[in-house]
C-alpha cells in the first residue's frame, strides 16, 4: 500500500528588498511632488505664511541641534531667535564652531528622514505625531503673532482629526510632508536668503564667513547633496523595512491606541 501523495504547500514568491511594492512607489512619488509644493509654497509670500507652523517646527528643529552641539562642545548659548519670517538663529560663545554649524543642516536632514519613514508605515506615523504634536506648540513660547498661534492650532487639530481617517493612514502623508520639508530645509534656508533677504543669513552664508576660501554656492551646493543622499538614503529604509499592505498596516497600528 502507498501512501498517497501528499500536496506540497508552496509560497508566493518574495519582493525583493529594493524592489518597491506598489504603495511604496505612490510614496516616492508623493515624496517627490512634496519638495515642488514646499518649494513653491514656501516662496509664495501669502500661502508662506499658512505654513507657520510648520515652519517654525522645522527651524526649531534646526536651532535645537545648533544648541545640543554648542552645549555638548563646551560652549554657552547667548541668544536665540525662532521667526517665521526672519529665520532662525542661534548665538553662541566658545565650543567648536564648525561642529555646532554644521549640526544644524545635519540634525534637519536626519530627523527629516526619520518622518519620512512614517510615510511608509501607520504604526510609525501614529508614534512620531506625538512628537510633531508637542513639536508644533514648542516654538509659541518664542512666539507671540496671533495668526501663527490660530494656525497653530489648526495644524494641531488635523493631527488628531488625521488619527480617525483611515485607520491614521492620513498620518502617514502628513508626516511625511514634515519629513521632507525638514531633510530639505536648506534648499529653504537659501531661498529665504536669496528672495526675502531675511535678516538671519543661511548656514552656507556662516560656512563662507568662517572659511572665506569656500564660496556659499559651493556650500550650498555640498548641502543641497548631502541632505538629498540622506533623503534617498531613508527612502531606500523605507522600501526594505516597511513592506506591509494597507490592510496589515491597519491591524498592526491598530494595536497601538485603536482608532
Amino acid at each position: 500500500m502507498y501512501p498517497r501523495d501528499v500536496p506540497i504547500a508552496t509560497q508566493a514568491p518574495q519582493t525583493p528588498p529594493l524592489t518597491p511594492t506598489h504603495d511604496q512607489i505612490v510614496v516616492l512619488y508623493v515624496t517627490v511632488v512634496y519638495a515642488v509644493v514646499i518649494f513653491g509654497i514656501w516662496n509664495i509670500p501669502v500661502a508662506r505664511t499658512l505654513i507657520n507652523p510648520l515652519k517654525l517646527f522645522t527651524i526649531g528643529w534646526h536651532e535645537f541641534c545648533h544648541i545640543v552641539a554648542a552645549i555638548l562642545t563646551g560652549g554657552t548659548i547667548s541668544s536665540v531667535t525662532i521667526d517665521p519670517n526672519l529665520g532662525g538663529a542661534t548665538i553662541v560663545e566658545g565650543g567648536r564652531p564648525p561642529i555646532i554649524l554644521a549640526a544644524g543642516y545635519v540634525g534637519s536632514s536626519v530627523f527629516g528622514g526619520v518622518f519620512i519613514l512614517a510615510g511608509f508605515d501607520s504604526l510609525v506615523a501614529k508614534i512620531l505625531s506625538f512628537v510633531l504634536g508637542l513639536g508644533l506648540v514648542t516654538p509659541l513660547v518664542l512666539v507671540r503673532d496671533k495668526l501663527t498661534i490660530l494656525l497653530t492650532l489648526f495644524y494641531e487639530g488635523l493631527l488628531v482629526g488625521f488619527w480617525f481617517i483611515g485607520h491614521a493612514q492620513a498620518l502617514r502623508w502628513y508626516c511625511l510632508f514634515v519629513g521632507v520639508m525638514n531633510t530639505f530645509y536648506v534648499i529653504w534656508d537659501l531661498t529665504d536668503d536669496k528672495f526675502f533677504r531675511k535678516a538671519n543669513d543661511s548656514d552656507c552664508t556662516q560656512f563662507n564667513l568662517m572659511f572665506p576660501r569656500i564660496s556659499a554656492h559651493v556650500w550650498a551646493c555640498f548641502w543641497i547633496m548631502f541632505q538629498t543622499g540622506v533623503c534617498i538614503s531613508f527612502l531606500f529604509i523605507g522600501i526594505v523595512s516597511f513592506k506591509l499592505s494597507t490592510g496589515d498596516m491597519n491591524t498592526q497600528a491598530a494595536v497601538f491606541l485603536p482608532t
